[in-house]
Protein backbone atom coordinates (compact mmCIF):
# COMPACT_ATOMS: atom_id res chain seq x y z
CA UNK A 1 0.00 0.00 0.00
CA UNK A 2 2.97 2.44 0.71
CA UNK A 3 4.28 2.13 -2.72
CA UNK A 4 0.64 3.29 -4.47
CA UNK A 5 0.93 6.21 -6.59
CA UNK A 6 -1.34 9.19 -5.65
CA UNK A 7 -4.36 9.57 -7.70
CA UNK A 8 -4.13 11.81 -10.69
CA UNK A 9 -5.03 15.29 -10.78
CA UNK A 10 -8.81 16.99 -11.17
CA UNK A 11 -9.10 18.07 -14.63
CA UNK A 12 -8.34 22.20 -14.87
CA UNK A 13 -11.83 23.87 -15.60
CA UNK A 14 -12.36 27.57 -17.08
CA UNK A 15 -8.96 28.17 -18.44
CA UNK A 16 -10.95 30.65 -20.23
CA UNK A 17 -12.47 32.69 -17.57
CA UNK A 18 -8.90 35.32 -17.58
CA UNK A 19 -11.74 37.90 -15.96
CA UNK A 20 -11.71 40.29 -18.54
CA UNK A 21 -15.60 41.32 -18.22
CA UNK A 22 -15.18 42.13 -14.65
CA UNK A 23 -11.88 44.55 -15.61
CA UNK A 24 -14.22 45.98 -18.25
CA UNK A 25 -17.33 47.05 -16.28
CA UNK A 26 -14.99 48.05 -13.37
CA UNK A 27 -13.41 50.74 -16.17
CA UNK A 28 -17.05 51.73 -17.30
CA UNK A 29 -18.29 51.92 -14.03
CA UNK A 30 -15.25 54.39 -12.82
CA UNK A 31 -15.53 56.74 -16.37
CA UNK A 32 -19.14 56.99 -15.77
CA UNK A 33 -18.32 58.01 -12.49
CA UNK A 34 -15.85 60.62 -13.48
CA UNK A 35 -18.15 62.13 -16.08
CA UNK A 36 -21.07 62.64 -13.62
CA UNK A 37 -18.58 63.86 -11.43
CA UNK A 38 -17.76 66.56 -13.68
CA UNK A 39 -20.81 67.10 -15.46
CA UNK A 40 -22.59 67.43 -11.58
CA UNK A 41 -19.65 69.94 -11.09
CA UNK A 42 -19.95 71.43 -14.42
CA UNK A 43 -23.91 72.47 -14.09
CA UNK A 44 -23.03 73.28 -9.70
CA UNK A 45 -20.47 75.91 -11.36
CA UNK A 46 -23.68 77.92 -13.40
CA UNK A 47 -25.28 78.53 -9.74
CA UNK A 48 -22.49 81.17 -8.56
CA UNK A 49 -19.22 81.49 -7.08
CA UNK A 50 -19.66 79.86 -3.50
CA UNK A 51 -21.60 77.07 -5.23
CA UNK A 52 -18.93 76.40 -7.51
CA UNK A 53 -15.85 76.64 -5.08
CA UNK A 54 -17.74 74.19 -2.83
CA UNK A 55 -18.60 71.91 -6.05
CA UNK A 56 -15.23 72.30 -7.23
CA UNK A 57 -13.67 70.92 -4.06
CA UNK A 58 -15.46 67.67 -3.56
CA UNK A 59 -15.44 67.24 -7.14
CA UNK A 60 -11.09 67.10 -6.42
CA UNK A 61 -11.61 64.91 -3.70
CA UNK A 62 -13.78 62.67 -6.14
CA UNK A 63 -11.63 62.52 -9.34
CA UNK A 64 -9.07 61.85 -6.50
CA UNK A 65 -10.98 58.78 -4.78
CA UNK A 66 -12.01 57.39 -8.76
CA UNK A 67 -8.11 57.46 -9.57
CA UNK A 68 -6.93 55.76 -6.80
CA UNK A 69 -9.65 53.01 -7.57
CA UNK A 70 -8.70 52.50 -11.64
CA UNK A 71 -4.79 52.44 -10.04
CA UNK A 72 -5.82 49.39 -7.83
CA UNK A 73 -4.68 51.26 -4.85
CA UNK A 74 -7.97 49.99 -2.64
CA UNK A 75 -7.18 45.90 -3.88
CA UNK A 76 -6.87 43.65 -1.43
CA UNK A 77 -3.39 41.63 -1.47
CA UNK A 78 -3.05 38.72 -4.41
CA UNK A 79 -6.42 40.09 -6.16
CA UNK A 80 -6.45 40.79 -9.72
CA UNK A 81 -7.63 44.86 -10.70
Amino acid sequence: MPAMAPPPAPPRVGWADDDRMRRFRRRLTLVLAASVTVVATGWTCTLGILPAIIALMIAKHVLVAILMMGLGVDARRGELR
